[in-house]
């Protein structure tokens, strides 16, 4: 995957994906096709890339939208949110790791800027945000109050496919060919499996995985493919 994809263009929605980091953790811009708002995913590290991407699209943030707690998924939430004055969505009982992140240093871990949280999700709620539906799913495992965050797709004029499939932005939970970390602090194996098997279960198969790290996927794709998802 180049450094910086280029815009993802269905029916429904616009996506950018920058790479940021030391880690290359995946951060995502997206709108509604046409739309100026825009709602930024998981922005992990050099705030003043993702604000040039924004100044380049002509777009303002709604909302930032994080699926985890993991310094390389809030490190610039700070400095964007303080820039743009958009609001903080985030898990509940991860929400202390980003407003005092002091509590949380572990070896090698860069120092995080603080920032409040505006609206605590506990992975049941529907939320709307720059015009866009997410439904918030659950799925802990690789840290304790992981989040999904899933649109609902465009079906197309037959009802037998998608003008746009469904995405869900998955964090660290899934990637192509593989899944989330276990041997880190607060994670769990066994949660893990249960999250996995949930979005076995509630996701269509058609839907697109946007994760933290790597290439996109689909659960398609996963469910024969992942040897990790063989068994659950």
């Amino acid at each position: 995957m180049s450094e910086e994809s280029a815009a993802t263009t269905g029916a429904m929605l616009e996506i950018d994906t920058l790479q940021l980091g030391a880690m290359g953790t995946n951060c995502y811009i997206v709108r509604e096709l046409g739309s100026r708002e825009a709602v930024v995913v998981d922005p992990g590290d050099e705030h003043e890339r993702i604000l040039e991407l924004l100044d380049e699209r002509e777009l303002t943030v709604a909302g930032i939208l994080v699926t985890h707690c993991h310094y390389d998924h809030i490190g610039a939430v700070a400095a964007l949110a303080a820039a743009t004055g958009a609001d903080v969505w985030m898990s509940e009982s991860e929400a202390l790791a980003l407003e005092h992140p002091e509590q949380f240093v572990f070896p090698g871990m860069p120092v995080i800027a603080p920032w409040r949280v505006d609206h605590r999700l506990t992975g049941h709620e529907h939320i709307n945000v720059a015009g866009i539906h997410f439904d918030v799913l659950s799925l802990p495992g690789h840290s304790p109050g992981h989040l999904g965050f899933l649109t609902h797709g465009t079906p197309d004029a037959s009802g037998d496919g998608w003008e746009m499939p469904p995405v869900c932005f998955v964090g660290d939970v899934i990637f192509r060919g593989s899944v989330g970390r276990t041997d880190l602090p607060f994670a769990d194996g066994p949660t893990l499996k249960r999250s996995l098997k949930q979005l076995l279960e509630r996701l269509d198969p058609d839907t697109v995985l946007l994760s933290g790290h790597g290439q996109p996927t689909d659960l398609r794709h996963e469910a024969a493919t992942n040897r990790f998802l063989r068994g659950i």
